[in-house]
């Protein structure tokens, strides 16, 4: 088996080549084009084509400095195949640092694969996704929580299918929530056209959080280590794992508005009946409490204290005995090494 180029409409990158461009993927209302940012590092030995994407919300961060680092920091002279890397989807929500895409406010990854002929959106995501995605035989999707909330770092993928429970179980996350993933999505339709993809969720919007970028890189090192891209390389094991289906988390809302204390951080074990958060009014003569139903993670909590009835004040995933005593493990041995 022989390396050979990458193509897309209007370049080539050859075995052994990388190239940084600026894809054109709209027009603004001047007229002036809209680019993407876009490199592409084609490893000289053959191998698999990984794709690697963020900031398909504009206001998500984190995952656009772990795309950049493995696109320029990284040494890829011994890379076997591929890695299409793409750090800002969504440049326009980019400049707005904004959500959606500041044209009707749609959403770019419910837009996915595409149509040539249908809204901005749609036209954007085909050229993205015939491009750079369906040309992919795999794909990590990075995202952050959106404004208000912040998410412990997991991946979510479809695991009833196969190699998307290979690429999952790679990446190395402690948490993985099984789930197929809303129409129009990247991760989705990426999947159907046969690129398995996963989402990584990490930390909040409109920042770098170190650690997480940190963590990230490590996953991707993992995935490139599990499909032989880096065929040298160990794969990450992260200590333990627990794979949630949908019946094992839940959203805990608020049942009244107010201000919220939170009594535990994103990433804590709570136990069942534990005091997760408070709500009071500004005079503190009303308070509502906010227990856990079962025990198990917080995988995101609100940042933002204050909610209106209803407002999601965090995301618990349940794991069971097993897990449990993992993770209180290694809680005791990093309060031991504290301590020393």
């Amino acid at each position: 088996m022989t390396a050979g180029a990458f193509t897309y409409s209007g370049g080539k990158v050859e075995p052994g080549e990388s190239s940084t461009i600026r894809y054109r993927i709209s027009e603004t209302y001047l007229g002036d084009p809209v680019k993407i940012p876009v490199s592409i590092v084609n490893g000289a030995n053959p191998g698999p084509t990984l794709f690697m994407t963020a900031a398909a919300h504009g206001d998500e961060l984190n995952g656009i400095e772990v795309v950049r680092e493995v696109a320029l920091d990284w040494d890829h002279s011994k890379l076997h195949g591929t890695l299409i890397l793409l750090p800002v989807l969504n440049v326009p929500a980019f400049l707005a640092q904004q959500r959606y895409l500041p044209i009707y406010d749609r959403d770019l990854n419910r837009s996915f694969p595409g149509d040539q002929e249908s809204t901005s959106a749609k036209r954007m995501a085909h050229t993205i996704f015939t491009n750079f995605i369906e040309p992919a035989d795999l794909g990590l999707d990075f995202h952050t929580s959106t404004r208000g909330r912040t998410n412990m770092l997991h991946a979510r993928g479809d695991l009833a299918r196969e190699d998307v429970f290979r690429l999952a179980h790679a990446f190395g996350s402690h948490v993985i929530i099984d789930t197929e993933g809303s129409e129009g999505t990247l991760r989705r339709e990426a999947t159907d056209s046969g690129a398995p993809t996963i989402t990584v969720e990490m930390g909040e919007a409109h920042r770098f959080q170190r650690e997480l970028i940190d963590r990230a890189l490590e996953g991707v090192a993992s995935v490139l280590a599990e499909f032989e891209m880096w065929p040298d390389e160990p794969v990450h094991w992260p200590g333990w794992r627990a794979t949630i289906t949908a019946e094992e988390k839940t959203w805990l809302r608020a049942e009244s508005g107010g201000i919220v204390e939170m009594h535990a951080e994103r990433g804590d074990l709570v136990a069942a009946g534990e005091t997760i958060a408070t709500i009071t009014n500004p005079f503190k003569t009303e308070r509502t409490t906010v227990e856990s139903p079962w025990t198990g993670l917080l995988v995101g909590v609100l940042e933002n204290p204050v909610v209106y009835p209803g407002n999601p004040l965090c995301h618990l995933v349940e794991v069971d005995e097993a897990t449990q005593a993992v993770i209180e493990q290694g809680v005791a041995d990093t309060h031991a090494a504290d301590e020393e």
